[in-house]
């Protein structure tokens, strides 16, 4: 982050000296927001170093508040017996500090402000969170879903995000309307992959631990392979959409979305290997020794579908 005040000769002391304060707030949000992807994913955060500054700190940023909502419904809150009417009302007040810091700029909490200064840099605007508050505070009220609110539920949780994501991707460049239309077909489509993999992969854990059954019908107690591989072939599909796009990405970007795509590619692959018996205790992982080979061949270009 640039020292604005030691670059403008014009400005007075008391602006310096606001100017310098101003920074190192925007520094000390960022490096705490920084912090959270790292320490909570190693696909993403493997995948978000290959990212150049500044897209990198921005998915960072936006990474972050993804995952204080997160928390709030799924983890820290719940453990500690917070009651349900009390969750709701924390996510709620975040959200509208995220707005309100999306306007002003500012924010008491760190990754809210983190997240803040890059949605203004970058274009997000509530049109995007909005429908992913939405739905984490689903994931208060709602056990199971039907095709449509499952549909709604995607895209709040994971569409959107992508298309954050994209929003930082595409800021500093210019491009058509067609080229802008077929990069938010791709990203959504890439977050859609990424959270239905999430599901299917924690079946066993959203069931016992949360409660929830996110895929429409299934059954984790019946689940066959036959229903488990119709779900894989439904991820592949979106899978397939999104590589199609990764390669006309800004280059500032196309190695860690190449990477990201590979990851969950593969993780798409030992789950239809597994089988749907053994899905319910087992929670699939990548090996991190395919992890490398995947980031190598993320380097050089290579997008795996």
């Amino acid at each position: 982050m640039t020292n604005h005040a030691s670059t403008d000769s014009s400005l007075t002391s008391s602006q310096a000296q606001a100017r310098a304060q101003t920074d190192l707030y925007d520094r000390v949000a960022h490096q705490t927001a920084k912090g959270v992807i790292y320490a909570y994913s190693t696909s993403f955060g493997m995948a978000t170093k290959l990212l150049a500054q500044p897209v990198r700190g921005q998915v960072e940023d936006i990474y972050a508040l993804v995952r204080l909502a997160d928390e709030i419904v799924d983890g820290v809150a719940a453990t500690a017996g917070v009651p349900a009417a009390e969750i709701r009302r924390m996510l709620d007040e975040l959200e509208s500090e995220t707005e309100r810091a999306m306007a002003t700029g500012y924010s008491t909490n760190l990754i809210v402000h983190a997240f803040a200064r890059t949605a203004r840099a970058t274009g997000i605007t509530p049109e995007l969170t909005r429908p992913f508050f939405a739905s984490m505070r689903a994931d208060i009220t709602e056990a199971t879903h039907t095709p449509e609110s499952f549909d709604a539920y995607v895209y709040g949780s994971a569409e959107v995000v992508g298309l954050m994501c994209l929003q930082a991707f595409l800021a500093e460049g210019t491009y058509t309307p067609h080229e802008r239309e077929r990069f938010v077909t791709g990203a959504r489509a890439l977050g859609a992959a990424f959270q239905k993999v999430n599901f299917l992969r924690d079946l066993s854990a959203d069931v016992d631990a949360l409660g929830r059954s996110y895929f429409p019908g299934v059954d984790i107690t019946t689940l066959d392979d036959a229903t488990k591989l119709d779900l894989v072939a439904n991820i592949d599909a979106d899978l397939a959409v999104s590589a199609a796009v990764v390669p006309d990405l800004p280059a500032s970007s196309r190695r860690a979305v190449a990477l990201a795509q590979s990851l969950f590619a593969e993780l798409n692959r030992r789950i239809a290997r597994t089988p749907a018996a053994a899905l319910k205790n087992t929670r699939v992982r990548v090996p991190n020794p395919v992890k490398a080979r995947l980031a190598l061949a993320a380097l050089l270009g290579k997008v795996r579908r």
